[in-house]
């Protein structure tokens, strides 16, 4: 293969590989880079199209061991769970949306803009009569068509439609079925809040961050220097954590939700000198939990901020032996309240592969059922969401805690032929012979 002959062969820019491209002449490299464009666009048309082609043949996915179809998507694939759904939604609303369906085929629209419109049609402003919707979908259609649409030209022509129509009933910004608020965790570790909220529940925000966002002098208080979106922020933090420590919060899991820290006491115990060396390139620490603290539902901290939250908090000491929470009794079928803190220890939520649904919304289930004899003890639970704890009273799928004390779950053979045993979520390795 000669890859500067791009132009000239007709040799396809999609049949290159990533280390030709540094051989192709400019003009090459300028419209190989537009084709492989243009094929992502088709295949990204493709795979919603199948998506929910999947979705509307009803394909059972409980003998898989999952949940919908976006479950089953991102455990196959290198996308996250809120990019299948966001795959599943548009391709179930282009199906009723067929004019939108053939843009987005067509390549003249964006997945973005398509799934913009598509909600403006699904849900129109409550005064437009329903003869005016073919019109302003094709406004849409020609707002978002080409290169040059951009979203913001989108949102902005959908904001002229909506008060166009508006009508006697509530508009659109006291509307709070159009409320919307969305916290999504980011690769880096934090979380990204975005939100759309009607007039007044927007005023009661505004009005709850305006006594604690007040400006303040930098000479006497060097945190007055703050931006007004860091000292946002900061007031934000601040009503959660007023809110967590009220009591008014209700029962999540068992107890009233606290923010729990998982760390090793050696690690709390070490200094800064202490951290940051290098063992090797197979240092099994690189993919345990020594040496990181961690939280339920956003994950890893540093040592760092460990020591820092736990300078003002309620302890409750879980003794670990070699990664592994010890019995803290069985006396009781009921899982208690240190065993439930334990199994979040050790399982971090759902251990069911593919899922790992937070531990708020999981329950203690014995590997060996309690009425066939199964003590209430940690290497005989195993933290579920109610969907798997189902999924494996009522299934062939199977789960024991391996010799390395973690959970292992073996597939029935009508999805393994091998029944090979599968590791708890958020682990990998072979087991411990």
């Amino acid at each position: 293969m000669n890859p500067g002959g791009l132009s000239n062969s007709g040799i396809a820019a999609t049949a290159l590989q990533p280390g030709d491209v540094c051989t192709l002449p400019e003009i090459s490299l300028l419209q190989g880079t537009l084709e492989v464009s243009r094929e992502i666009e088709r295949l990204e048309a493709l795979r919603v199209a199948m998506v929910a082609e999947i979705d509307e043949r009803a394909v059972s996915f409980d003998a898989l061991g999952f949940r919908s179809v976006k479950l089953w998507l991102a455990a196959n694939t290198l996308l996250e769970v809120p990019a299948a759904a966001r795959i599943l939604a548009l391709g179930k609303t282009l199906r009723r949306q067929p004019d939108i369906a053939d843009a987005f085929s067509a390549g003249t629209v964006s997945a973005e803009h398509a799934a913009l419109i598509g909600k403006f049609c699904e849900t129109p402003p409550r005064g437009m009569p329903h003869e005016a919707l073919d019109s302003c979908r094709k406004v849409l259609l020609d707002c978002a068509t080409g290169p040059a649409a951009t979203t913001m030209t989108v949102r902005t022509c959908i904001a002229r439609l909506e008060r166009i129509f508006e009508s006697d009933e509530l508009p659109p910004s006291e509307d709070t079925d159009r409320n919307e608020f969305h916290a999504s965790k980011t690769l880096n570790g934090r979380v990204a809040v975005k939100g759309d909220l009607d007039a007044v529940t927007g005023e009661m925000l505004l009005t709850a961050l305006s006594s604690l966002t007040k400006p303040r002098n930098p000479v006497d208080d060097p945190a007055g220097a703050r931006t007004p979106a860091q000292r946002r922020a900061d007031a934000f933090a601040e009503i959660l954590r007023r809110y967590l420590d009220s009591g008014d919060a209700p029962i999540e899991g068992g107890e009233r939700p606290h923010l729990s820290l998982h760390v090793n006491a050696s690690d709390l115990a070490r200094t800064e000198t202490d951290h940051g060396h290098w063992e090797s390139d197979n240092d099994p620490n690189l993919f345990g939990d020594k040496d990181v603290a961690q939280v339920p539902h956003m994950g890893p901290l540093t040592i760092a901020t460990a020591r820092r939250l736990a300078c003002d908090c309620h302890l409750t000491p879980i003794v670990m032996d070699d990664g592994v929470p010890l019995n803290l009794g069985r006396t009781s079928r009921t899982v208690s309240k240190k065993q439930r803190r334990a199994l979040i220890a050790r399982d971090h939520g759902c251990a069911f592969p593919g899922c790992g649904a937070p531990p708020a919304h999981c329950e203690g289930h014995h590997v060996k059922h309690w009425a066939d004899g199964g003590p209430t003890d940690l290497d005989n639970l195993v933290l579920l969401c109610r969907y798997h704890h189902h999924l494996l009273h009522h299934s062939h799928w199977q789960v024991e805690v391996g010799d390395d004390r973690k959970p292992w779950f073996t597939p029935p053979a009508s999805v393994d032929p091998y029944k090979k045993p599968i590791p708890a979520h958020n682990r990998a390795g072979p087991q411990a012979a």
